[in-house]
C-alpha cells in the first residue's frame, strides 16, 4: 500500500511564500526598469524619441529590403533548419549523466562569481550607460551598417552551401580520419593522464611556494606606489597642463593646414580641367 506523503511544514510554507513574494517583486522591479527605459527612450519631449524611432524605421526598411531576396529567404530556411537540427540532436544531453557534473560546476561557478559581480556592478554600470551613448552618437550609420551585413551574409551564404557540400561528399575520408586518430591517440590518453597529474601536482607544490613571495612583492609594490602617488600626480597635472596650453597651436595648425589644402586642391583642379573661355582656333588650309 503507497504511503500518504506528509504535508508540508509551516516553516516550509512561509519559506514557498517569501521566496514567491521575492520573485514577484524582482519581476515587477524589471518591469519598471523596462517601462522606464522604454518610455526614456521614446519620449518625444527631448527630441530622441522621434528620432529613435526615424531610425529603428529605416533600420527595418533597410533589412526588409535586403532580406526580400530569394537568396536571403534561402539562407534564413537553412539557417533554422540547420538550428533544428542542432537542437534535435543536442535534447539527449539535457538528461545525459554528464549533465550532472556539468550543473554542479555551473553551481559553484555562480556562487563564487557572485561578489564579483556584485563588487563591478557600479563599473559594468557606468560602462553600459557609456556604450548606450556611443550608440545613440552612432545611431545614423546603423542602417548601413544593417545593409552592409545582410551583404555579408548574402556573400557567405555561398561560400559555406560549398563547403557543406565537400565536407558531405568527403563523408567516407572524413570517418576514416577520425578513426585513425582515435587509434593513435587511444593508447597515449592513459599515459597523458598520469603525466597530467603529476604535473598538477608540480604546478601545486610552485603556486604553494611562491604565493608567499608574491605577496611580499604586492606589498612592496603597493606601498613603492603609495610613496610615489605625488610624483604620479604631479606629472599627470604637468602633461595636462602642456597639452591645454598647446591646445591653441594645434588647432591654429591644423586649420592652416585645411587652407593650404583646399588652396592646393583648388590649384590642382584649376591647372588639370580644362579652360571653359578658351578661344577655339580652326586652322583652314588649302588645298
Amino acid at each position: 500500500m503507497a504511503t500518504i506523503p506528509s504535508l508540508p511544514s509551516r516553516d516550509d510554507v512561509l519559506r514557498m511564500a517569501r521566496s514567491t513574494t521575492d520573485i514577484t517583486g524582482q519581476l515587477l522591479d524589471t518591469a519598471q526598469n523596462i517601462t522606464r527605459i522604454a518610455v526614456n527612450t521614446l519620449d518625444p519631449r527631448d527630441g530622441s524619441g522621434a528620432e529613435a524611432l526615424r531610425v529603428l524605421h529605416r533600420t527595418t526598411t533597410e533589412l526588409a529590403e535586403a532580406s526580400a531576396s530569394p537568396q536571403a529567404q534561402e539562407a534564413f530556411y537553412r539557417i533554422v533548419d540547420t538550428l533544428t537540427r542542432l537542437g534535435t540532436s543536442g535534447a539527449p544531453l539535457a538528461v545525459h549523466p554528464v549533465s550532472e557534473p556539468a550543473q554542479a560546476l555551473l553551481t559553484a561557478l555562480g556562487d563564487s562569481l557572485l561578489p564579483i559581480l556584485d563588487a563591478v556592478e557600479p563599473a559594468v554600470e557606468e560602462a553600459v550607460a557609456a556604450i548606450g551613448e556611443f550608440v545613440d552618437a552612432l545611431s545614423p550609420l546603423l542602417p548601413a551598417a544593417a545593409g552592409l551585413t545582410a551583404g555579408v551574409l548574402l556573400a557567405l551564404t555561398p561560400v559555406i552551401r560549398a563547403a557543406a557540400q565537400v565536407l558531405r561528399d568527403g563523408s567516407p575520408e572524413l570517418h576514416r580520419i577520425a578513426d585513425a586518430l582515435t587509434s593513435a591517440l587511444a593508447p597515449l590518453m592513459p599515459l597523458q593522464v598520469t603525466l597530467a597529474e603529476r604535473a598538477a601536482a608540480a604546478g601545486a607544490g610552485v603556486i604553494s611556494a611562491a604565493l608567499s613571495p608574491l605577496a611580499d612583492l604586492t606589498e612592496a609594490a603597493a606601498a613603492s606606489a603609495r610613496t610615489a602617488r605625488p610624483v604620479l600626480v604631479a606629472g599627470e597635472e604637468l602633461l595636462v597642463t602642456g597639452l591645454e596650453q598647446i591646445q591653441p597651436l594645434l588647432l591654429t595648425t591644423a586649420s592652416r593646414t585645411g587652407q593650404v589644402a583646399r588652396a592646393a586642391a583648388v590649384r590642382v583642379s584649376a591647372a588639370v580641367s580644362p579652360r571653359a573661355d578658351a578661344p577655339v582656333v580652326v586652322a583652314v588650309s588649302s588645298a
